[in-house]
């Protein structure tokens, strides 16, 4: 950590202090106002004075304090995401809480005002959440104007993977790291020179195209200086990983994705409740479509059942609104249906943006005026929660694809066949259709290596946010 990240840790463990006080003294005013009396209709069931309440809200800071040095709270440094910090504060102060209830139950005499209790949690996380938006944002200031707590970066190696993150250091400075120089092969003596000139806070290393003598010279180098020693995997090394014994021989296991077992019940029972709740929610603008597309064309059918590839290969139709007109549309209940394919293999050699297996047509003639405004907020997929709450699909994971474009797929592109597709998913929120196959790709294989509750929750907070972001085919 940096002096600069030092110096703003110990600011922060001030600030959160004194934000822990005032919260919880707060919660105590406000349980004793004329308001919150009429609302509980309840008088208090403790004799504690505010100046006994103050010593607890200094106990209780002091502790929290303590846990949220344990949730990694106090590690400020400059490249971090504030989201993330804003989760442990959530997640530390429900810890505080709950051993505050573990206490007050053990010992009822000290205090038993549900409202006081309940109410400081919520204003601790608020206000010391705003505090930290207030520290973040000068301290991403003085990064950005001044290269105050910027992460000094040296990138060594060839490939297409260093070059990406090279272009996009220098793109982005509010990421708070700058690149002092880009080697291609492992030079100690250079490293030494740059060091000396420029200073190295970390080192990031291509490592699978290095040599093993050498990448041990530069990790006990970086070991010796205290830099920060990083390097971008290969795919084998990002598998997860379980390590056995067997007859006295150690074996490393590669675990495909944390979805099995327990773990895809879980998300199944998440996947019933939240698609059943909005299919309630979603469904007045689902009427109104459906009389926007019957009004477009009374004969033609308002949902398209669309033939794709789900887990294990197998098939099912994927509902959605249809938007494009009837006459273009290619399933084969519409009479006009071999000419359609014609003319979309037309499009599809004249009018694709993307790159690889999958297809993505540019200015889509045969969307209708309807069609064109469900597409752009993704309304034509809200039947897919019905694909959802029957099981075919889940509201997270790898997107679905037509037989003729998994026919095209590489033989490593077949793990996405190994879970359920998803209505939206790691690809869907980073970039949509604008990324190239290989990079939904991978995005996608991260979500079944890495797959939690969490990181679902994640994605459908963040995918409203895509939606409405403007896409650039």
């Amino acid at each position: 950590m940096k002096k600069s990240e030092l110096s703003f840790s110990f600011v922060q463990v001030f600030v959160d202090f004194i934000l822990i006080v005032g919260a919880i003294l707060l919660a105590f005013k406000l349980r004793h106002t004329t308001s919150v009396q009429a609302l509980i209709n309840k008088e208090g069931l403790y004799n504690v004075s505010f100046e006994q309440y103050l010593y607890l809200a200094i106990a209780i800071a002091i502790i929290a304090i303590i846990v949220f040095a344990f949730e990694g709270l106090y590690n400020i440094r400059s490249t971090r995401k504030f989201w993330q910090e804003v989760y442990s504060i959530f997640k530390g102060t429900t810890i505080v809480l709950v051993l505050i209830m573990i206490g007050f139950f053990l010992q009822r005499e000290w205090f038993s005002s549900r409202f006081i209790i309940v109410a400081a949690w919520g204003l601790v996380i608020i206000a010391v959440s705003f505090g930290r938006v207030f520290i973040h944002t000068f301290q991403k200031y003085l990064l950005v104007h001044y290269g105050v707590g910027v992460h000094r970066v040296l990138l060594i190696g060839s490939g297409d993977k260093v070059k990406y993150l090279c272009h996009v250091i220098r793109s982005q400075q509010r990421l708070g790291y700058r690149v002092v120089d880009h080697m291609e092969y492992i030079n100690i003596k250079k490293i030494k020179k740059v060091n000396k000139r420029f200073g190295i806070d970390e080192i990031i290393v291509d490592e699978p195209a290095m040599p093993d003598d050498l990448l041990t010279k530069l990790h006990d180098y970086s070991e010796i200086q205290n830099i920060t020693y990083r390097f971008i995997p290969s795919s084998m090394q990002t598998t997860r990983f379980e390590m056995t014994i067997f007859e006295g021989e150690p074996l490393i296991e590669l675990m495909h994705t944390p979805l099995d077992g327990w773990g895809k019940i879980i998300k199944r029972i998440v996947d019933i409740v939240i698609s059943s709740f909005l299919i309630v929610l979603t469904s007045p603008i689902m009427l109104i479509a459906a009389i926007l597309i019957k009004l477009e064309n009374i004969s033609a059918p308002i949902v398209f059942k669309n033939q794709r590839i789900g887990a294990n290969g197998k098939e099912f139709n994927v509902y959605k609104f249809r938007y494009m007109k009837w006459k273009w549309c290619t399933t084969k209940k519409n009479p006009n249906w071999k000419d359609a394919m014609k003319y979309e293999q037309e499009l599809i050699r004249n009018q694709s943006v993307r790159i690889g297996p999958i297809y993505k047509i540019e200015n889509d003639p045969r969307k209708t005026w309807i069609g064109k405004f469900l597409e752009r907020f993704s309304i034509d997929e809200f039947p897919q929660f019905f694909n959802v709450w029957m099981g075919d699909m889940s509201l997270v994971g790898p997107r679905p694809h037509q037989e003729r474009e998994v026919k095209k797929y590489s033989e490593y592109h077949r793990r996405l066949l190994t879970i359920k597709p998803g209505i939206t998913g790691m690809a869907q929120i980073s970039g949509r259709s604008d990324l190239d196959f290989e990079d939904e790709f991978r995005l996608d294989v991260y979500y079944i290596e890495n797959w939690s509750l969490l990181l679902d929750l994640k994605i459908l907070v963040k995918t409203p946010v895509a939606v409405l972001h403007s896409r650039n085919n």
